[in-house]
């Protein structure tokens, strides 16, 4: 491979390719722009094309070898001179090397940046951190953030999103009072990100005040309700047992969406409030599956109320709703309480009318079921 980028020569008829003929912006890109489909792109969008030209452009799109990526072509057109890199040509190939499934081999063009000493601008600053992200080097991105005389929103974000993601929460939580000591102010998506890794705390550290304190912000800063966030605030809630907390947060809501309506009926099933989840699934006027589920779900873990979810169940379909393997999961552990071969039996009907059946999931309750059931030839027979 050559170390240097530059545009291939061609016989004279190909160099008329060169001629005023051509925007002078595609012309400078050559190279890059005259590729495979782009040529025929720019045929059609001609309105005056000669053949001579189409020749010599068909030439330079299937004859012309392909430019591999690399730090030299983000170079500006300075004879050569590199110590000055083309930001346009730096962040097309930063976003292909994003993009790629090798993102990691972009980062030679980070390291061509700290040989020349150029200093990249906000948007090839954010690209470089995304960079190192998706190539797994979150600290190197943390540094970058570091480094950056005013850091976006977007990096913010970009960087928390790691953190929650790779259950770094100690990182994730002084990102976050990194940026409220900066003139960034959090959105939607920050706040969900927060919520998250309050969510991935161990049930034993989990404290309400920093739910309140997110609860703040998001009344302060978000213009508009966020149904996603608002579900996570509850589930959060519901987590460290505040359900006080959790109702107030969805009685707020102008709008009572049924995720909201599920993440609080999930709640007051792990807390043991049976009757609270009674009562707001009779309040949900417009119901769907998931909220059907989180019902059918909580009946199936008690032997006392396992019926009722298959009660909920038939329910569920007079409406004309269809299960999903969540569905078929909970009501195959509920006759695994009850024991009941009948039940199963008609439970498993149910399931070969869907394509469920082959699921890995579905498989093992079945097994499980069975073999409660004293069925272990059955349960054989399915594994």
């Amino acid at each position: 491979k050559n170390s240097s980028f530059s545009v291939p020569s061609f016989p004279p008829e190909q160099q008329l390719v060169n001629s005023t003929f051509w925007p002078p912006l595609l012309l400078s890109r050559a190279p890059l722009f005259f590729l495979g489909h782009d040529s025929e792109v720019l045929r059609r969008q001609m309105k005056t094309v000669k053949v001579l030209q189409i020749r010599s452009l068909c030439y330079v799109s299937f004859c012309a070898p392909r430019p591999q990526i690399s730090p030299n072509l983000i170079g500006s057109h300075t004879n050569g001179d590199l110590s000055h890199p083309n930001s346009v040509y730096l962040s097309t190939a930063l976003q292909q090397y994003i993009n790629s499934d090798s993102p990691s081999h972009g980062l030679k063009i980070h390291s061509h940046i700290l040989k020349t000493g150029y200093q990249p601008n906000k948007n090839i600053a954010i690209k470089l951190l995304i960079l190192h992200l998706k190539s797994g080097f979150i600290s190197y991105a943390r540094q970058l953030l570091e480094d950056m005389s005013e850091p976006t929103l977007s990096a913010y974000n970009y960087l928390l999103n790691a953190y929650v993601r790779h259950g770094q929460v100690e990182e994730a939580f002084d990102l976050v009072r990194k940026m409220c000591d900066s003139n960034e102010k959090p959105d939607s998506f920050t706040h969900s990100l927060v919520l998250k890794a309050w969510a991935a705390i161990p049930s034993s550290l989990v404290t309400v005040d920093l739910g309140r304190q997110v609860h703040g912000q998001m009344l302060k800063y978000d213009g508009e309700e966020d149904i996603v966030v608002f579900a996570t605030l509850i589930d959060a809630y519901a987590k460290s047992g505040r359900l006080d907390y959790a109702r107030r947060v969805f009685d707020s809501m102008s709008v009572k969406n049924a995720i909201c309506s599920t993440s609080l009926i999930s709640g007051y099933w792990n807390n043991g409030c049976i009757e609270d989840a009674e009562e707001l699934f009779k309040e949900i006027v417009e119901k769907d599956v998931v909220v059907f589920n989180a019902m059918i779900e909580g009946y199936s873990k008690s032997i006392d109320t396992a019926m009722e979810s298959v009660y909920i169940y038939i329910e569920m379909r007079r409406l004309n709703f269809q299960p999903t393997i969540s569905t078929f999961v909970s009501l195959i552990g509920a006759c695994s309480l009850l024991t009941s071969i009948e039940l199963a039996d008609q439970v498993q009907v149910h399931l070969l009318k869907t394509a469920y059946f082959r699921d890995v999931k579905i498989g093992s309750a079945l097994i499980d079921m069975y073999s409660k059931c004293g069925k272990v030839d059955d349960a054989r027979q399915i594994f």
